[in-house]
C-alpha cells in the first residue's frame, strides 16, 4: 500500500477507502473524502521531509546554474513565519511559481528581534536555541499556506468547480531555506549540534563564516577576527557530518568569508610542513625583524625566509594581518573551503561592485572551475550613493561633461531625474543578472528588508494616523490597497486558518459543529479575486 505522506487527493482518497473495507463499522464516521483533504493539504510531515525535498531543488537549482548563469536564485530574509509567508504567497501569485526563490534566515534578524533578552547587535549573543525554532516557525507558516490555498480548491472542487487537475499538481509554498548558523555558536561539537537541530526543523543549506565564534562581528562591521584553516575545516566537516546522520546526503554547505574587512587573527597555527595551509596562513600575520636580542621576555617568534620575526600582537593579545592581503586570504579562504566539503562560497565585500566581485571569484575559479557565490545585497550598503559614484566614474571615462555634478554631494535629491541617476539605477536594476553573469552569483539575498519594510510601513502609518488623516490613513494606505491588490492576508481571518477550523469541526462533530464563517462573520464584507 502506498504510504498516505506519499500521496496525492485520488490516491489518498482510495487508501482511506481501504482502511475503512478493513476496518469496518468503527471506522463508519471517517469519510475518505474528508481524510484525503486533510492528508493532501499536509504534504510534510517533518523537517527531514522538507530539508530532504529541499536540498535536491537547490542542488538541481545549482546544476542549472552551471549550465546557464542567467538562471540563478533569490531570497529574502526573513525574522517571523508570516513574514516569509506572505514572501511565498506574493511570489507565487506574481510569478505563478515558486521555483528558484528561497528564504534566507538573518543572524542579524534572529538577534535584533527574536532574542529573549530583546534586541541585540549581530554578535552571537542570542540563544542559539532560537535559529532552528525559527526554521520550525517559518514552515509552519509555509505549510499553512498550502493548506489555505488547497481548502480554498477542495471546496471548489466539491462545489462541483473542474480543479482536480489543480488539485494533483499543485505545487507547494515549501522552498529551500538557507539558514545563518554564524560562526558556529561554540567549538566544532557545538556547531554540530546546533546543525543537528537546524535540520531536523527543515533546513536544507547552512551557512557558517570564519570568524572566531565568541568575538563574531556583523560582517559589515569593523573589529572581526577571522580563524586559520583548519579550525574552520572541522566546522565545515560538523555541519556535513551533521547531514549525513540525518540522511540528509545532498545538505548544501555556504562557506562564507569575512577577510575582505578582517585585519585581525586570534591564533597562530601550528605548521607541520613549508608551505602548507598553517605556513600560508602565518605568511600573512604581520611581522617585524629582529635580532634575538631584541626579543622580549615572553615574546612570539617567528622564523620566516631565514628570518627571526615578531607577529604584530594587539595589547588584547590579538594579531595583525598584513595591510593589502585582504584579498589574497579571501582568494585562499575560498579554494581551501571548496576543496574541503564546502558547496558554496559568500564574500562579504565592502561595496556591491561586480567587478570587485569578480575579481575574486574568477581568481577562486582559476583553481575550482565551478566555483559559485551566495552574495548579500546588504541594506548595509548605501546603493544609490555607491551605484551614483560608478555611473559618475563612467560617465567621466567616456567624456561625459561633468560639469553639472557634484561628486561629493551625488545622494542629493536634486539629482533624482539626472542622466547619472537613471544610469545609476539602471545598474542596480541590472545588479543580480550582471553579477551571476559576470561574477559567478549563483544566489542573490537581502539580508535585512523585511526589518527595513516594516519600519518604514510603521513611520508611514503612525505618520498619518496620528495625525490628521485618522482612520483614513489606515484605510487608503493599508486596507484600500490589500483589496486591490489581492493580498492574501485582507481577509485576516482566512490567513488565520479560521476556514480550515470550520472544515475540520464539520468533519469532527458534523451538523453539531460550531462555526465561525456564518453570515454574520465581518470577514465576508471582502471579497478575494481569483
Amino acid at each position: 500500500m502506498k504510504n498516505l505522506a506519499q500521496s496525492n487527493y485520488t490516491s489518498a482518497l482510495q487508501i482511506v477507502r481501504d482502511l475503512k473495507a478493513k476496518y469496518g463499522k468503527t471506522w463508519d464516521a471517517i469519510s475518505p473524502e474528508n481524510a484525503a483533504r486533510m492528508i493532501t493539504q499536509n504534504r510534510f510531515r517533518t523537517g527531514l521531509d522538507i530539508a530532504k525535498y529541499t536540498a535536491a531543488i537547490m542542488r538541481k537549482d545549482m546544476a542549472e546554474y552551471d549550465a546557464d548563469s542567467s538562471k540563478y536564485t533569490q531570497s529574502l530574509g526573513s525574522w517571523h513565519g508570516f513574514v516569509a509567508q506572505q514572501n511565498m504567497i506574493a511570489v507565487k501569485k506574481h510569478h505563478k511559481t515558486t521555483s528558484k526563490s528561497y528564504i534566507y534566515l538573518s543572524g542579524w534578524m534572529v538577534a535584533a528581534l527574536r532574542s529573549e533578552f530583546g534586541p541585540l547587535p549581530d554578535q552571537s549573543m542570542h540563544e542559539k536555541t532560537v535559529v532552528p525554532a525559527l526554521i520550525k516557525e517559518i514552515y509552519d507558516f509555509l505549510r499553512q499556506a498550502d493548506a489555505i490555498e488547497l481548502n480554498d480548491l477542495l471546496r471548489r472542487l466539491e462545489l462541483g468547480e473542474d480543479v482536480q487537475d489543480q488539485i494533483d499538481n499543485f505545487e507547494t509554498h515549501i522552498v529551500p531555506i538557507i539558514a545563518d548558523i554564524d560562526a558556529g555558536f561554540g567549538n566544532e561539537e557545538a556547531t554540530y549540534l546546533l546543525t543537528k537541530k537546524m535540520i531536523e526543523a527543515g533546513a536544507c543549506a547552512i551557512q557558517v563564516e570564519n570568524q572566531v565564534s565568541d568575538a563574531k562581528q556583523c560582517g559589515h562591521q569593523d573589529g572581526k577576527v577571522t580563524v586559520p584553516h583548519e579550525d574552520f575545516i572541522s566546522k565545515i566537516n560538523a555541519i556535513r557530518y551533521a547531514f549525513l546522520e540525518l540522511g540528509i546526503d545532498d545538505g548544501i554547505i555556504v562557506a562564507r568569508t569575512d577577510s575582505e574587512g578582517a585585519g585581525l587573527t586570534q591564533k597562530l597555527p601550528v605548521s607541520l610542513a613549508p608551505g602548507d595551509l598553517a605556513s600560508q596562513y602565518l605568511d600573512f600575520v604581520e611581522a617585524e625583524e629582529i635580532t634575538i636580542d631584541e626579543a622580549k621576555q615572553d615574546d612570539v617568534l617567528l622564523k620566516r625566509d631565514g628570518k627571526l620575526v615578531r607577529p604584530v600582537r594587539l595589547a588584547n593579545g590579538l594579531y595583525e594581518f598584513k595591510v593589502g592581503s585582504n584579498i589574497d586570504r579571501v582568494v585562499l579562504d575560498c579554494i581551501v573551503s571548496l576543496q574541503n566539503g564546502a558547496d558554496l562560497l559568500w564574500i562579504e565585500t565592502p561595496t556591491p561592485d561586480v567587478k570587485i566581485i569578480a575579481n575574486m571569484v574568477n581568481r577562486v575559479r582559476e583553481v575550482v572551475p565551478n566555483a559559485k557565490l551566495v552574495y548579500n545585497n546588504s541594506p548595509s550598503f548605501n546603493w544609490t550613493l555607491n551605484f551614483r559614484n560608478q555611473a559618475y566614474d563612467s560617465m567621466s571615462a567616456s567624456g561625459a561633461d561633468m560639469s553639472q555634478y557634484e561628486k561629493y554631494n551625488l545622494m542629493d535629491v536634486k539629482y533624482d531625474d539626472s542622466e547619472l541617476s537613471n544610469l545609476a539605477d539602471e545598474k542596480i536594476r541590472t545588479f543580480q543578472m550582471d553579477g551571476s553573469r559576470e561574477a559567478g552569483i549563483f544566489h542573490h539575498l537581502i539580508t535585512l528588508p523585511t526589518y527595513h519594510t516594516t519600519a518604514l510601513h510603521m513611520n508611514d502609518l503612525t505618520e498619518n494616523y496620528f495625525g490628521e488623516e485618522g482612520m483614513l490613513a489606515y484605510v487608503k494606505g493599508v486596507q484600500r490597497q490589500e483589496i486591490r491588490k489581492g493580498v492574501s492576508c485582507v481577509k485576516h481571518q482566512r490567513m488565520a486558518g479560521s476556514d480550515i477550523g470550520d472544515d475540520h469541526k464539520t468533519y469532527f462533530a458534523g451538523d453539531k459543529a460550531l462555526k465561525a464563517g456564518g453570515d454574520n462573520n465581518t470577514s465576508n464584507q471582502f471579497e478575494i479575486k481569483k
